[in-house]
């Protein structure tokens, strides 16, 4: 009964008669206690239903419930690693030993994905965390997140391992368990690949089938050309497909200073922004989209003022706190303010204020948001007094690190053995410091998650992405 200590206090009711899949996950990922990269109410750094939207749409899964292969991905998304099993590739002694391993430690929690019927409860379809094992009745704890329905409940593990092996009708493929545990590393610090609008399936298959073919042609000569190839045949709505990441507060949480949390997070992000601008592809990616005139467009959509990017954070931060994130009420931005805050030894940190309004105009609520900085090339310029006007990731960095992620076999049909050579050398993760080199990693396990998704593979590949 190890485990069972931290997810009993973790222990949540599903927000919604489908929501099952989404609030154990929710439920498992805050007794590992891994940080979900903004907070959900107050100062709580929390994970609830609402934010586990990244592989399924939350209209989609309260109308239809969740599959097992999308609630993996859910999980891979939300920086956990996972090992999954389904029932036809398992075994029951090998799924009683994992529960066994799981029930006897804390950093490591099982969910099964199985179905109502074999223990004559009502409904089809569920998942739940196992709180604990007998071993002497041999029976597992289901600690049930339909609590609304069922308490938490003993049932032998011959009979919960049946309820597994069944078929998901939705999918046509059995049910199973997945292991859930906390990565060694951090997950994306400062960029992510976003599948939120509907144009990224045309952009991941440009990058990954796509871009492959056009670099094989005999034009590629130079780094130049590899680049400009690349750059000039973007398809349109490419700067949704990559972001970087920033926090949200609510303005009175904390008044106009900034806690040593948030500062060392700032601050993680800022040496991440500084390696990426030290690499050599950095220095290419900026001298192309410097000369190159057909790249200027692509430049120009990506690039915008520190303020009007932070406007549209502050109404995306408002709708989350709101807790309507991806529903069409959203909020407006009033107005933003950038100030800059230097405490005794620190560099200057950066923060823009925006007071947003929803869409009906009955209410405001100030927003700020932490941006991180470049500390090589900041320059003091405020309305007329002392601030800093700060270079905030734009599309110089952002494109390196795209470039910088995309996987290995991307460049492998350029014909030119000396390009092929020399472009490898830039793109090389194991070039890279320890910091950038997690992250781009972490960027690589995205790309082959959405890989899966545009291939309707999700389903059929549970494995962790491969680095």
């Amino acid at each position: 009964m190890e485990g069972f200590f931290k997810l009993i206090s973790y222990f949540q009711t599903q927000s919604e008669p489908a929501y099952c899949g989404l609030a154990s996950l929710s439920m498992v990922l805050n007794a590992l206690a891994i940080d979900p990269g903004r907070k959900w109410k107050g100062p709580w750094r929390w994970f609830d239903e609402s934010m586990l939207d990244c592989c399924e749409p939350l209209e989609k899964v309260k109308a239809k419930g969740i599959s097992f292969g999308k609630v993996v991905c859910l999980a891979h998304c939300a920086g956990a690693k996972v090992e999954a099993f389904r029932s036809n590739l398992s075994t029951i002694d090998d799924f009683r030993k994992h529960v066994m391993a799981c029930t006897t430690s804390d950093d490591c929690h099982l969910i099964s994905s199985y179905h109502r019927g074999l223990f004559k409860q009502t409904g089809s379809g569920h998942f739940s965390p196992i709180g604990g094992y007998h071993a002497e009745k041999d029976m597992a704890l289901i600690l049930d997140v339909a609590r609304f329905k069922y308490p938490p409940h003993w049932v032998p593990v011959p009979l919960l391992w049946e309820a597994m092996n069944t078929i998901d009708e939705a999918t046509g493929l059995h049910r199973g368990f997945m292991l859930v545990s906390k990565l060694h590393r951090a997950p994306a610090l400062l960029y992510t690949l976003s599948c939120k609008h509907e144009s990224w399936v045309s952009i991941s298959k440009h990058l990954m089938d796509d871009l492959p073919v056009l670099l094989s042609s005999e034009n590629v000569k130079d780094i130049k050309d590899v680049l400009s190839t690349l750059l000039s045949n973007l398809p349109p709505n490419f700067a949704e497909f990559i972001k970087w990441v920033a926090e949200v507060r609510r303005q009175e949480e904390n008044g106009q200073k900034l806690s040593e949390e948030e500062k060392g997070r700032l601050a993680i992000k800022e040496e991440v922004l500084k390696q990426v601008q030290d690499t050599p592809l950095y220095k290419h990616v900026t001298s192309l989209l410097l000369t190159e005139d057909s790249v200027y467009q692509l430049k120009a959509e990506m690039e915008s003022s520190l303020t009007n990017v932070a406007a549209s954070i502050c109404c995306q931060g408002a709708d989350i706190f709101a807790g309507r994130s991806g529903l069409s009420d959203r909020f407006c931005c009033r107005q933003t303010c950038v100030r800059c805050y230097r405490a005794t030894g620190d560099n200057p940190a950066t923060v823009v204020s925006g007071t947003v309004v929803n869409g009906n105009g009955n209410g405001e609520q100030g927003v700020d948001v932490l941006v991180p900085t470049s500390q090589a090339k900041t320059s003091c310029c405020s309305s007329g007094q002392n601030g800093c006007s700060p270079m905030h990731p734009g599309s110089n960095d952002v494109l390196t690190a795209l470039l910088l992620a995309l996987p290995p076999q991307t460049w492998s049909h350029i014909k030119d053995m000396k390009v092929l050579q020399e472009i490898e050398n830039l793109v090389s993760a194991e070039n890279l410091p320890p910091l950038l080199q997690e992250e781009i990693l972490h960027l690589r396990g995205q790309f082959l998650l959405l890989k899966r998704c545009k291939d309707n593979k999700v389903e059929e590949d549970l494995a962790a992405p491969p680095f």
